[in-house]
């Protein structure tokens, strides 16, 4: 498997060299060259297979012969070793929970994936690998714990100060060892703008790559979802439309590869705070990015989606047929807190900001007899307790994994601008 810049102004590459760059020497996305739809039988079929068995059919393809087979199986099998359940809460919705990983996010997927295929790749390489990573809130988390102790592999993860909430900020900044945070004085595209500007900086020393979503081996992995909540609903559900919470883009664009691949998935909605580049896009048919807002559910800040591009592509830029599957609405604070209480009061279920924000999605959508919704709980509800406790009058339990961190001290460098970033990494 080859993999071409989406700026169309870089050699393709491999999928190791595309996982070690991150980003293409022209700033562009990387893309993988063809994308083979699945046998129908076996989409057919698909409640006769494992998670493992899924999951490996859905990504050997884009991984090719570099890594042995065996091998890419024991990745797959590490990576997916927890549940995935569709919760139901009304007649014709469900919940997706996404949560019952180690840092009780749904980055845990591609970051456990990705440093398994990166430390497989740097095994034999005498030098070390620096992951560089911007996160608005799970992303840092996930990518710490994933990348913890991988030998050869040095993490530096950036994230807006005051903007991520405590327990988030915690999981990123207590783990020492070969994870360091640096707390940067501004909003999480600033962030994502100084990891761009470093892997192009001839000037920096050490060999970086990136954790984020642009990451094909980031990006990609979060496919498994949506097989895996297809293989729940399929023989209930003929039609299923997916209402995913979207800040970077990154989850649904990975959902939109799944139905390229031949899942028969019938909508997609992305549901965004006001952060809104996307949902004007689709009214006004014009991109224009904007400096994002803070808001409940953080981690969706994002005013310049990196994966949109990605999207687009899937559908070859053509505008009206991405309008066929693809809806995007956005949501303020407000609206997003009625709907916790709402989704509380009715099915006795605490819904974080973020799934709050993809039920919101399916209503705006108006779900037709016969569909069933699907909102994404990206995040357990404990990472946002502040707001969800407030919102609810609730108390929500803690469980053990977040009680072990929250008492650690954090440990940050705090940084304003590039050259502090660039000073650091040569440091």
């Amino acid at each position: 498997m080859k993999y071409y810049s989406l700026n169309n102004n870089a050699k393709p590459v491999s999928f190791s060299e595309a996982v070690i760059q991150g980003l293409a020497p022209d700033r562009g996305l990387y893309f993988p060259e063809e994308i083979q739809p699945l046998p129908k039988e076996f989409i057919a079929n698909i409640d006769q297979y494992s998670n493992e068995e899924i999951a490996f059919e859905a990504i050997k393809q884009f991984v090719g012969d570099e890594i042995p087979k065996e091998t890419l199986q024991k990745i797959v099998s590490e990576t997916i070793n927890f549940d995935f359940p569709v919760v139901s809460l009304e007649e014709n919705i469900g919940a997706l929970e996404l949560f019952h990983g180690p840092t009780l996010a749904f980055k845990d997927v591609g970051a456990r994936f990705m440093a398994r295929c990166l430390g497989y790749f740097n095994s034999q390489n005498p030098d070390k690998v620096t992951v560089l990573v911007a996160t608005s809130g799970d992303t840092g988390g996930a990518v710490a714990n994933g990348f913890l102790g991988v030998n050869g592999v040095d993490v530096v993860i950036l994230y807006p100060s005051g903007k991520v909430s405590d327990i988030q900020e915690k999981q990123l900044t207590t783990l020492g060892k070969n994870i360091t945070a640096l707390e940067v004085h501004g909003v999480f595209d600033d962030c994502q703008d100084m990891v761009k500007s470093a892997f192009l900086d001839e000037g920096i020393s050490r060999q970086l790559t990136s954790a984020n979503s642009i990451n094909v081996a980031r990006w990609l992995p979060q496919m498994f979802y949506y097989f895996f909540a297809y293989k729940q609903l399929y023989k209930q559900h003929s039609d299923i439309v997916f209402s995913v919470p979207s800040g970077n883009f990154g989850n649904i664009c990975a959902g939109m590869m799944a139905q390229k691949l031949g899942l028969p998935i019938k909508h997609f909605v992305a549901a965004t705070n006001v952060n809104d580049t996307v949902p004007q896009f689709m009214k006004a048919g014009k991109y224009e990015p904007k400096a994002s807002t803070a808001t409940i559910s953080n981690a969706m800040d994002v005013g310049n989606p990196s994966n949109f591009i990605r999207i687009q592509k899937l559908f070859n830029n053509d505008f009206q047929d991405l309008k066929t599957r693809f809806s995007s609405f956005s949501f303020s604070d407000d609206l997003t807190k009625d709907a916790m209480k709402r989704i509380y009061n009715t099915s006795n279920y605490v819904a974080d900001p973020h799934g709050a924000v993809g039920y919101l999605g399916l209503e705006t959508y108006g779900l037709q007899e016969k569909e069933f919704g699907v909102f994404l709980e990206t995040a357990h509800p404990v990472k946002f307790l502040d707001v969800v406790e407030e919102t609810l009058s609730q108390k929500i339990p803690i469980p053990e994994e977040i009680q072990e961190i929250i008492t650690k001290k954090k440990e940050s460098i705090q940084i304003s601008t590039y050259d502090e970033l660039k000073s650091f990494l040569n440091s």
